[in-house]
């Protein structure tokens, strides 16, 4: 089992920066691949980037391909997304989610967080 609870949402103008983080608690953190998904109102839930068990492989959704990167520290249980060059589009709500493999499917993820809201003004 692992339990999810996000964090360091909120609004911020377009060009700005957002750190996110998501603590984990369970005796599997250290063995799951970690992601962050997103979901705008009235839009499907999407992938955003995700994080092997290591940390040595990360993977990104080309809309935020060097503006965003995901990282963890397994000894404090954490993953984190940094968010730069903050787009109106990113506007949503941002989830952490644990699993077997890194993907971008959000099938692959066995546990999730509640998430953290994200709102970019223009």
């Amino acid at each position: 089992q692992v339990q999810l609870v996000e964090s360091g949402g909120g609004l911020v103008q377009a060009g700005g920066s957002l750190r996110l983080s998501c603590a984990a608690s369970g005796r599997t953190f250290m063995h799951s691949a970690m992601g962050w998904f997103r979901q705008a109102p009235g839009k499907e839930r999407e992938f955003v980037a995700a994080i092997s068990w290591s940390g040595l492989s990360t993977y990104y959704a080309d809309s935020v391909k060097g503006r965003f990167t995901i990282s963890r520290d397994n000894a404090k249980n954490t993953v984190y997304l940094q968010m730069n060059s903050l787009k109106p589009e990113d506007t949503a709500v941002y989830y952490c989610a644990a699993g077997q493999s890194r993907s971008s499917s959000p099938k692959e993820y066995d546990y999730w967080g509640q998430g953290t809201q994200v709102t970019v003004s223009s």
